[in-house]
């Protein structure tokens, strides 16, 4: 282990008074809090007090009980004591470094592989780290050092010590050994099952599941199903990839837009989640030659009710599963929170808010189209209105709307979706997508019966929506007569708020941005830096950009059947539509996002 660095004599006295009888102790704690200036006497007196009048605490960690208080830091009185900061703080106290434990940078195959669980509960210890030279274990008790030298000798390795949350600590304890085990067991069930000695076939215990019956033998598997689902919940993921392999299957999560990977299942255990996560989402177990589409309703831990959408699709090495999951706080949000300017918000309620007409959102899949279409169908839907959707599939199920469901299989498609909303009395319908001429036809024939139609097409900017249409060969007049507006979209992490930093200027990549336009760069912009809040990402969450093309007079002119986009894009921008990159430009300006991360998402410059 590495040499700690030279302490003073009045350093040494204070961490040996703190750590004295190896485990911390709650009046030793307050005492160095108080000597460090941490916190006052009254805060002490305090935290005494209602550790003596309260039962079932002596068994929490001392800093947790600090926490519980929500005592101000006397260092800076406007952030509270967390548990988080008086972590770092013990760890500076024992001079060893601080570690936020973000289980998707952990190996937890590996780190459960170092030391048995009751070894790691009985010290409080977590291995966070493993290579083939060193371990790096994690622990709230920095300062009992029983374990060290035994552990270095039976692990024959450099163990480095880091000093984490009490709480993350205790958590991924009864965690990560317990998902393993039930990986394990599954693994072992599965392989009895090809040996024959299993009492039950998996083929039985799927018949269970299709039941509600859960088998012993299957139990692990339901164990791992909830357990991932409920973490992609937490690490606010959109979408889980169950991904199928040789020998080790990796399961990713898309997180604000970006992909990664969390777990390894051995690929006999994904066979088995992926079975169990099949019958949940009600679709065929014995069917893995085509793909299929499901859905399953659960609620977080928090009590919140999510839906995800299954889609499985037939690869190699077995079923490729993607989880799409709508959650409604997220999925359904005000104008403002979807990225909308004040004029942008403006504009769009003018749009949405007319009695008839047709308004597309278009962008490439990803965009966050659909988002924009619940939210607005949300905000318009009221008791003396008649909303109706017809969708493929249908993206979230909600009471406010009457939804249907395209059923190709049946000759449901979107025109004949169309057409039967037409005899149900609407006032608004949304169609999930103008794929062809016969839906647009159907959306056209509603608007001018007197219906807003509200839909999506995939184009790269807003005036090539026009283009589009008349590509799928609907009449230039009919256009002109109903369309009312158009709204191109993309989505671009935002800055976490709680750690973003000034930066200078990036003149030239300010210039490449706002190309064609001379638009004054800003006096200062921000970047990421990283904090426990984003898991050192810098950035936190999605904002909208959006390119807005209202229909005036003077562009209708311009619809024609031999249309010219170069001049019907002048003429849009002349009448005021903002094109996506100034768009950009101001969320940079504002300090909301970065150039860099608006570039890739921001279509070429022609």
């Amino acid at each position: 282990m590495a040499t700690q660095p030279h302490r003073t004599q009045s350093e040494r006295g204070k961490e040996s008074r703190l750590g004295a009888r190896g485990r911390l102790e709650l009046d030793d704690v307050l005492a160095a809090l108080l000597a460090d200036g941490v916190v006052t006497e009254a805060d002490c007196k305090r935290v005494r007090a209602d550790v003596r009048t309260a039962r079932g605490l002596t068994e929490l960690h001392p800093l947790v009980l600090v926490a519980n208080l929500k005592l101000a830091d006397v260092r800076e009185p406007d952030k509270p004591l967390s548990v988080e900061v008086l972590t770092q703080w013990l760890a500076r106290r024992a001079q060893l470094p601080y570690l936020k434990i973000d289980p998707m940078k952990i190996d937890v195959g590996a780190a459960t592989q170092v030391i048995s669980h009751a070894y790691a509960q009985r010290y409080r210890i977590l291995p966070v780290a493993v290579t083939e030279s060193q371990v790096v274990i994690a622990t709230p008790e920095p300062f009992d050092e029983r374990w060290h030298a035994d552990l270095a000798h039976v692990l024959r390795k450099d163990v480095q010590r880091v000093v984490s949350s009490p709480i993350d600590v205790n958590r991924y304890l009864a965690e990560w050994w317990s998902v393993q085990r039930s990986i394990q067991r599954a693994r072992d069930a599965k392989s009895d099952i090809h040996d024959g000695r299993a009492i039950l076939n998996f083929e039985q215990l799927v018949e269970l599941g299709k039941t509600g019956e859960v088998g012993v033998d299957d139990r692990h598997v339901v164990h791992i199903v909830d357990w991932l689902l409920q973490y992609a919940f937490e690490q606010r993921a959109s979408d889980i990839h169950l991904e199928p392999r040789r020998d080790t299957s990796p399961i990713r999560f898309r997180i604000d837009g970006v992909m990664h990977k969390v777990f390894e299942l051995p690929t006999p255990v994904m066979t088995a989640v992926t079975a169990r996560v099949k019958i949940l989402g009600r679709m065929d177990v014995a069917e893995k030659r085509r793909p299929q589409d499901g859905r399953i309703k659960t609620r977080s831990q928090g009590g919140r009710e999510v839906e995800l959408r299954i889609s499985s699709m037939p690869t190699a090495f077995g079923e490729k599963l993607v989880m799409r999951i709508f959650d409604p706080d997220i999925v359904v949000k005000e104008f403002r929170q979807l990225g909308f300017a004040t004029d942008e918000e403006k504009l769009w309620r003018e749009m949405v808010e007319r009695p008839h007409g047709i308004v597309l959102v278009t962008g490439p899949t990803g965009s966050g189209k659909t988002t924009t279409l619940y939210s607005t169908l949300k905000h318009l839907a009221t008791p003396d209105l008649n909303v109706c959707t017809v969708e493929d599939p249908i993206e979230m199920v909600s009471p406010e709307f009457n939804q249907m469901q395209v059923q190709p299989a049946i000759d449901l498609d979107f025109a004949a979706g169309v057409r039967t909303l037409l005899r149900q009395d609407p006032d608004i319908i949304m169609v999930g997508e103008i794929r062809d001429l016969e839906t647009a036809q159907m959306a056209v024939q509603a608007s001018l019966t007197g219906h807003l139609v509200l839909s999506t097409l995939h184009t790269n900017d807003a005036p090539s929506a026009m283009t589009r249409l008349l590509d799928l060969g609907v009449p230039n007049y009919l256009i002109q007569s109903t369309l009312t507006g158009v709204v191109a979209q993309r989505l671009v992490r935002t800055l976490c708020p709680h750690c973003k930093s000034e930066q200078a200027v990036d003149e030239p990549a300010w210039a490449a941005l706002t190309h064609g336009w001379k638009i004054t760069p800003p006096e200062r912009v921000f970047g990421p830096k990283g904090c426990l809040e984003c898991r050192k990402t810098g950035f936190l969450g999605r904002t909208g950009l959006y390119e807005m093309l209202r229909i005036t007079p003077k562009l209708r002119a311009l619809i024609e059947p031999a249309m010219d986009l170069t001049k019907l894009t002048s003429a849009a921008l002349a009448t005021g539509m903002r094109p996506l990159r100034l768009s950009a430009a101001a969320q940079v300006a504002r300090g909301i996002t970065t150039i860099a991360e608006v570039s890739t998402v921001l279509p070429p410059i022609d």
